[in-house]
């Protein structure tokens, strides 16, 4: 999620057949039904790999992420924000969703200088006015756009 900036339904969505380790891509089904190819990045790929060998439980479902505790269901977005919010309080940060991840990777591409544009195709927004709303994280960014104020200089 981190990574690839997927929502939690995204996350809950994945199926075993979602991933193409040879190609090292990963297809995301999203809003209004929408699939994507994404890159797999190596990290990502190692860590989804290291849950699918050592973590998740055998079972019939062809979802990418289960229960651990029988009977093993496929995790719903409701879960997946569940297991966010223990793993914030774990960490000792505020509770909050999954979002977060979207976020944190929305910001870091902006002050790694990623364009707006940029950063909604990574998110998969179909608007630019849902990018924007970033727009305002970097400050320091935005500051050398900012128009003097007139009559400010007198």
């Amino acid at each position: 999620m981190a990574r690839l900036g997927l929502r939690g339904a995204e996350a809950a969505g994945l199926q075993l057949g979602d991933i193409d380790w040879r190609a090292g891509e990963i297809a995301i089904t999203g809003k209004g039904s929408r699939t994507e190819r994404l890159p797999l990045p190596a990290l990502a790929g190692e860590a989804l790999a290291a849950w699918l060998e050592h973590g998740r439980p055998k079972c019939e479902s062809r979802s990418a992420f289960v229960t651990v505790r029988r009977p093993y269901r496929p995790l719903t977005p409701e879960s997946v924000r569940a297991v966010m919010g223990r793993a914030c309080e774990r960490s000792g940060l505020d509770r909050r969703g999954t979002h977060r991840f979207r976020h944190a990777l929305a910001t870091e591409m902006l002050r790694a200088g990623a364009s707006l544009p940029e950063v909604g195709q990574v998110l998969r927004h179909r608007s630019q006015l849902s990018t924007s709303i970033y727009a305002k994280v970097d400050q320091n960014a935005l500051r050398p756009l900012a128009r003097q104020w007139p009559g400010a200089g007198q």
